[in-house]
């Protein structure tokens, strides 16, 4: 019997909805928040107040294109956290509700934890590979960037975490001081495809072991740019391409080193990525160079799957069900990761 489940993501700025049958996507709904670009970043309450009046009709449109009704739903999974709790609250008030309205149970899911299992996710046209237990997963994103190593589906270890900024922090912060509009990380991949990331060199901490830093990097990069300013005005507008390309190539780099190491260390040769900046292309292309040159199987997510989705949370949903564990309408939102 075909298990359908709803999943609600709303943990950041991103207010979406998907249904899932077993472990087969059937539509997965993604209202974006335009608000922010005037502020330049995610601004808390301006972003829940979206997400009230997204997530009615963004659920509505989930559940009309998986071709159901609401009452073959058989639970209702949500981002719990980490995320904005603003943010959270209204996707997990929502999830409460209509479950209690259905008569079905909700299930709780950690958004680091669902972008991992969103490599699990099967299209009904599709049939893909999927990582096997134990493998290797870089979820790095705006707010995280961890090397997690996944013994199963709720098994997760995270052997190596940045000890200040996250990779896409780093991202969004150079497109910043660049005057890119936001969010900057994709223009910096889009651009920088036209660049020398040769160009420049930008100083790197010197961490030890599996851990990363962002906070020198984005240091060193604001003093370049600030100094070849007072000597050019217009030296932004004129290695923009090459800017982009330099700080991309310093980024990736330090990323793929310390995954590297982690194959080493733990001779797990199974490695993934997952997360917003799992979409950047230089990432993307060095993840696939490394598999290629060293035999290690790599697993890179779709896309749609890449930044916040409620795909992933009825995946993580999915499992969950399967293995009997139900939250209660006592659960609340959390803002930092559990995992």
């Amino acid at each position: 019997m075909p298990v359908y489940i709803l999943g609600i993501e709303s943990s950041c700025d991103d207010t979406s909805a998907a249904v899932i049958r077993n472990d087969v996507i059937l539509s997965n709904i993604i209202a974006n928040q335009k608000v922010h670009a005037a502020f330049g970043g995610v601004v808390p309450e301006l972003a829940s107040r979206a997400h009230q009046q997204n997530i009615i009709p963004v659920i509505h449109e989930a559940i009309r294109q998986a071709g159901i009704l609401k009452t073959d739903l058989q639970a209702i999974a949500f981002t719990r956290g980490p995320g904005l709790l603003g943010s959270l609250l209204v996707g997990t008030s929502f999830a409460k509700a209509f479950a209690f309205a259905l008569g079905i149970p909700i299930v709780e899911v950690d958004h680091m934890q669902a972008h991992i299992l969103a490599h699990f996710i099967r299209n009904p046209k599709d049939e893909k590979a999927v990582p096997e237990f134990p493998f290797l997963c870089l979820t790095v994103s705006g707010g995280h960037t961890q090397i997690v190593q996944v013994n199963s589906h709720f098994d997760m270890k995270v052997i190596g975490r940045t000890i200040d900024d996250a990779a896409g922090e780093a991202f969004d912060k150079a497109a910043k001081i660049m005057g890119l509009p936001y969010p900057g990380g994709p223009l910096v991949d889009k651009y920088g495809k036209d660049g020398n990331p040769e160009a420049f060199r930008f100083s790197r901490p010197a961490i030890p072991g599996l851990d990363y830093s962002f906070s020198g990097l984005k240091t060193s990069f604001l003093y370049f740019v600030r100094d070849r300013l007072r000597e050019d005005a217009s030296f932004i507008d004129h290695h923009t391409a090459d800017l982009c390309a330099s700080i991309q190539q310093a980024i990736v780099s330090a990323l793929m080193e310390k995954l590297q190491l982690a194959v080493r260390q733990t001779g797990i040769r199974q490695v993934a990525i997952a997360g917003g900046v799992s979409a950047n292309s230089a990432l993307r292309k060095e993840l696939t160079n490394f598999g290629d040159n060293t035999g290690v199987r790599t697993f890179i997510p779709e896309f749609s799957y890449s930044t916040d989705n409620a795909a992933m949370i009825a995946m993580a949903g999915y499992f969950r069900y399967l293995s009997g564990e139900f939250a209660d309408l006592s659960a609340s939102p959390y803002s930092r990761s559990t995992v």
